[in-house]
């Protein structure tokens, strides 16, 4: 009994440990697009990158194309777009949880 009661409580305290990390992830927008086209960042071909404040990460976890052509008048290697994005910084990277892109703004 002694040791259901045990697994019980480590099973509570490491689900609200990652509620807690979870709630800590807030959406942010931040400018989206090619590292190496838009944002000068150096690479090997095409990749996508976000800027938060004022500092360029390259994304793992969603890729340029799953966001439509990156070569269009209107993708990542032509613009620079905005984006919702839930994640973190590890290392020099940008780890995304969800990435939205957001509808580009109309020109007056």
């Amino acid at each position: 009994m002694k040791n259901i009661i045990a697994i019980l409580f480590v099973f509570l305290a490491v689900s609200a440990n990652a509620q807690d990390k979870k709630e800590k992830q807030k959406t942010q927008i931040v400018d989206a697009a090619c590292g190496q086209c838009q944002f000068a960042m150096e690479g090997h071909g095409c990749e996508l990158a976000v800027r938060i404040d004022g500092k360029s990460y390259f994304v793992d976890g969603t890729s340029i194309d799953s966001h439509g052509d990156a070569h269009a008048s209107d993708g990542f290697c032509a613009a620079i777009r905005k984006a919702a994005v839930v994640g973190e910084i590890k290392g020099n990277r940008f780890v995304v949880s969800e990435f939205k892109l957001l509808p580009e703004e109309k020109k007056k």
